[in-house]
């Protein structure tokens, strides 16, 4: 019953729309209709605020690391249960009417606070494919691909079973930026879309 309760807590933490909520406080409008209309840090920065969209992936991320690092508390298994819970909330938030963003920043903090070093590899597959390629979309896809072999290497093996729903998740919302990848017509990162 523990385990139910922490899973809505980490899934209404996980709705919390970070870039919605801060770009419509500094007076941007309504995120969902700019660049591609994602709510998340990526979409933030074609607004041109390099601040916001650094506050956006911080607080999206730490949301998915507190629910996680709270659900540890409360045993082996609620970890994991608590990071499938946040970031279902992150991509489908009951605020927005489950239309939510990707993922990336809420499943990044989920990986590192589950195990610091599975998450740091990931962010680092991550930030070495943002630098060689322009593409945020493509830094998610290699990093989520990542992180259940690197759980498995580190002995991780529930954490390797959530990481791979996890990537199926970025990777189901991330179709249309495959779709564009493919196309190249993909903007690059700090590009408009």
């Amino acid at each position: 019953m523990i385990i139910f309760f922490l899973c809505v807590l980490g899934y209404l933490l996980g709705s919390i729309p970070f870039g919605l909520v801060l770009t419509r406080a500094a007076g941007l409008g309504d995120i969902r209709s700019i660049g591609s209309g994602n709510i998340g840090a990526t979409n933030v920065l074609r607004t041109g605020n390099k601040k916001l969209a650094a506050a956006t992936l911080f607080l999206d991320g730490f949301k998915g690391y507190l629910a996680v690092l709270i659900a540890w508390q409360f045993g082996d298994l609620a970890p994991y249960c608590v990071g499938l819970a946040v970031f279902l909330g992150h991509l489908y938030p009951i605020w927005l009417g489950f239309k939510g963003g990707k993922g990336v920043a809420t499943g990044l903090g989920v990986l590192l606070a589950e195990s610091f070093p599975v998450g740091l590899i990931a962010c680092a597959a991550w930030l070495g494919t943002a630098v060689l390629m322009r593409y945020s979309s493509t830094a998610a896809l290699v990093a989520f691909a990542s992180a259940p072999f690197a759980a498995v290497v580190l002995g991780h093996f529930r954490l390797a079973a959530l990481a791979m729903v996890i990537a199926a998740l970025v990777y189901w919302k991330h179709s249309p930026n495959i779709a564009r990848l493919k196309a190249g017509t993909e903007p690059k990162i700090g590009k408009k879309a």
